[in-house]
């Protein structure tokens, strides 16, 4: 296994100690943690790149744990009432949208290739933002409140616009591939 996929591994296997941290209100721990996971996610990139390491495992590993990563803490934060509900159904849905058309597509037997939109950069980023914020607000302390409700309808917006174009994506898809185009 190259470095870059056991970097992503690592990422992976943090999800369940990300999960745990902050269920079990050590909630600074929780914030190092997942900007470790941040911060290993530039790392492996980098390095695949660099050491010219990309493999066909990496291009699904990088992707799985950056994704069960954010999910996870939303879902967790959510559930401790940290987040809103409505915001994290709204997260987890979008992502189940994507993973849906992906192996929609896979089972018509027309595999498409993703590539992110700009929007989704976006809010990927804003996503997270409002975690590591909330999680720094609820563990170091930091006052930061004011920034959190802002950050929350810009994720909010930003997931549902990336998680519509997604949608209007796969449905020219569906058409064309029931069209036999």
């Amino acid at each position: 296994m190259s470095l870059p996929n056991f970097i992503s591994l690592g990422r992976l296997l943090a999800v369940p100690v990300a999960v745990w941290l902050i269920l079990s209100g050590k909630f600074g721990i929780a914030f190092w943690v997942f900007v470790a996971a941040g911060v290993s996610d530039a790392v492996d990139g980098f390095l695949a790149k660099r050491m010219n390491a990309q493999t066909e495992l990496g291009k699904v590993l990088d992707p799985l744990a950056d994704k069960a990563l954010l999910v996870a803490v939303y879902v967790t934060l959510g559930q401790a009432g940290h987040l809103p509900v409505w915001l994290v159904i709204l997260v987890v849905f979008r992502d189940l949208l994507i993973v849906g058309g992906i192996i929609l597509s896979h089972t018509l037997g027309r595999p498409v290739r993703m590539r992110p939109l700009l929007v989704s950069k976006i809010n990927t980023g804003a996503q997270i933002v409002l975690a590591g914020g909330v999680l720094a607000i609820l563990g170091l302390d930091l006052r930061v409140d004011q920034l959190i409700l802002p950050l929350v309808w810009l994720v909010a917006a930003t997931t549902a616009i990336s998680g519509g174009a997604y949608l209007v994506g796969w449905a020219k898809f569906v058409t064309s591939a029931g069209n036999g185009s």
